[in-house]
């Protein structure tokens, strides 16, 4: 690899490392939750509002587009909050079909546009590397700022301020690695250590393989000239199933050396040891 793949290759590793920064701990709350597709469904509107601000003429505004998006996310985050309270046996469902609401939209939106279907297709997989230094400084100080609320209120935050940190945090991130990326950002490692107790040990877990899998998911995609996005997605899952199966497999040698150390200490039947006891 040369020293021109390296220049481009790590600012868009960074944006990943950012990109996990609040997703693996977020990922782990949307999973005791229970409400999995809350992340792609935000996403989808974050991006449905991005394509609003280019239909309505703002796509040489950052600023406009980095508004509208908020503005969408922050609108469905006070919707499905809603709906959480009123109906929360079947907020599962309603946040599918917020989700597939909001791609309709966006493809009606599209459809008269001649780059429609590009546009579309860097919503979905990114375009983490095109992703420059002076786009990684606000991210980085939004995602300290996240972090800093996530920590020190997490065992608070439950309702509204979750949906509307969680807003910020997809937002932030769903324009820089795209839709695709945001899900598997926040789910993979999230699942992957799910068996995991501990929680800042499962935390440095999830870090760890959703580095390892965004290094190795960019330079494949340099090697083998794909797409970032869609190779990063499946080597973090990869990396997951490899990390489950070694977990797995100490968890069993762990059970094993348990077993014999209770059986070790069992008296056999009628053994003096048994009689005294």
């Amino acid at each position: 690899m040369n020293t021109t793949e390296i220049a481009i290759l790590f600012p868009a590793f960074v944006a990943g490392v950012i990109v996990l920064s609040t997703h693996v701990p977020l990922g782990t709350e949307v999973l005791r939750r229970g409400i999995i597709f809350i992340d792609i469904a935000i996403a989808q509107v974050a991006g449905l509002g991005v394509i609003a601000a280019d239909r309505l003429g703002f796509e040489q505004s950052d600023w406009m587009l980095q508004v509208s998006a908020v503005s969408a996310a922050l609108l469905v985050s006070f919707i499905l909050n809603w709906t959480n309270r009123r109906w929360p046996d079947v907020q599962e469902a309603l946040i599918g079909i917020c989700f597939v609401m909001a791609a309709a939209a966006g493809i009606l939106l599209l459809a008269g546009n001649p780059h429609g279907g590009e546009n579309l297709r860097e919503l979905l997989v990114g375009q983490i590397l095109w992703v420059t230094y002076s786009q990684l400084l606000p991210v980085t100080l939004v995602s300290a700022v996240i972090l800093g609320f996530w920590f020190r209120f997490r065992d608070r935050m439950s309702g509204l301020p979750f949906y509307v940190l969680f807003a910020f945090s997809v937002t932030m991130s769903v324009q820089l690695v795209g839709i695709y990326l945001v899900f598997a950002s926040l789910i993979i490692p999230a699942l992957a250590t799910l068996r995991i107790e501990r929680r800042f040990f499962r935390l440095g877990c999830g870090y760890l393989l959703g580095g390892i899998g965004f290094a190795l998911g960019l330079v494949l995609s340099a090697w083998f000239d794909l797409p970032s996005g869609a190779v990063i997605v499946w080597t973090l899952a990869a990396v997951a199933i490899v990390f489950r199966w070694i977990n797995s497999w100490v968890l069993r040698g762990a059970g094993r050396r348990t077993g014999e150390i209770v059986t070790a200490n069992v008296p056999a039947k009628g053994s003096a040891e048994t009689w005294r006891n």
